[in-house]
């Protein structure tokens, strides 16, 4: 017996109620070429036709797809005049018993709400202890860094200043003066209401040395480096490196973490400094545009109107600020499971969980630090 027959289907022309199907109704010969579609639109003008005779006695194979096609025609029932060959009637029979098979509903489940209450406890609790243990191991590949310095990792610190020092310049800068501008121009319209033109330069020394400098800066690391360290620990999981340096006996903190961290504790001091003073030239130009005030007297006047300590605050949130986006860089990359979802899950929680523990860690220079710097 040939299965390699096309199936057809024919309309018996004298009463034109009886239907006839030829061939092999097999998935290889139904999805040759546009032959199912063209058998289903035949079969779907058929159903319209009520009370049709079908004979199926002259089909040489029947698998379960074609049964399945004309099951669906059949609105899940043997049609009444249907002539049907004994061994292609089980496969309708059994087609009749899973369509009457309920579909099992899956039992809610009880206290839902307290579930997730509790699973997110047990989840902080969980980043908590691991980011403890985190932070003890840093403090211990420290130690050992400063009782060795020849044996550390120099190239890999070097190299992570550059990339995240270095190479955020240019975005820090254009930030920067963006901000200067904005922040210049608003105040300017203020103090030109009430005569206070001088005062543009304590407004703005004290809240970009003080403040927006390191918050701007500390933004932008978190989103380009933080989600860059994340995304290589993350990467280094999926690929099995991790694993790879733990059998060769290489520990992750002192070759992995550490360098990061005193990489972005080293820059970022410094990119806070870049970024106050592109900040600071860009509000100095548009006090120049809108004041006339000239950016001789401008940078004259800045020290007299910005205490030193408050470029000390400045540089402190610096540093803490990178040690901050490291850890917690650092924590969820290490976190990351080797999928590709959770790299993207990753990467997306570090960043908002970096930028959100900087604002407040700044809240809490701000409470510390009220009455210094005036």
């Amino acid at each position: 017996m040939r299965i390699d027959t096309p199936p057809t289907l024919n309309v018996i022309t004298q009463n034109e109620r009886a239907v006839q199907l030829q061939g092999c109704w097999l998935a290889h010969t139904l999805c040759h070429a546009d032959r199912l579609s063209e058998l289903q639109q035949q079969l779907n003008q058929l159903a319209l036709r009520p009370a049709l005779q079908w004979d199926l006695s002259q089909i040489e194979a029947l698998d379960h797809l074609g049964a399945q096609l004309l099951w669906r025609v059949w609105q899940h029932q043997l049609p009444e005049h249907a002539n049907i060959s004994e061994q292609h009637l089980g496969i309708f029979e059994r087609l009749r018993t899973v369509s009457q098979l309920a579909q099992p509903v899956e039992p809610k489940p009880r206290l839902t709400r307290v579930m997730r209450l509790g699973s997110m406890v047990l989840g902080f609790f969980a980043h908590c202890f691991s980011f403890v243990s985190l932070l003890g191991q840093l403090m211990l590949d420290l130690g050992h860094f400063i009782r060795h310095p020849l044996r550390g990792p120099w190239k890999e610190i070097s190299a992570n200043i550059y990339r995240m020092g270095a190479q955020a310049l240019g975005i820090t800068a254009l930030v920067g003066i963006l901000i200067g501008i904005v922040l210049s121009y608003l105040s300017a319209q203020q103090l030109k209401t009430f005569g206070g033109d001088l005062f543009i330069v304590n407004l703005l020394g004290m809240s970009i040395i003080r403040e927006l400098g390191p918050m701007l800066a500390a933004i932008l690391v978190a989103g380009r480096s933080g989600s860059a360290i994340t995304a290589q620990l993350g990467v280094m999981r999926v690929t099995e490196e991790l694993d790879a340096m733990q059998v060769m006996g290489i520990p992750h903190g002192f070759r992995l973490i550490m360098p990061r961290v005193l990489a972005l504790a080293i820059a970022m001091p410094l990119i806070v400094i870049w970024t106050d003073v592109m900040a600071l030239m860009g509000g100095m130009i548009a006090a120049q545009a809108l004041l006339g005030m000239s950016p001789a007297f401008f940078i004259y006047k800045l020290p007299e109107a910005v205490p030193i300590l408050n470029y000390w605050i400045g540089l402190l949130k610096g540093v803490s600020f990178g040690v901050l986006i490291a850890l917690i860089a650092c924590h969820f990359g290490l976190r990351i499971e080797p999928n590709t979802e959770s790299l993207g899950r990753g990467t997306t929680s570090s960043v908002v969980i970096s930028i959100t523990m900087v604002i407040i860690a700044d809240a809490l220079f701000a409470i510390i630090f009220s009455k210094t710097g005036y």
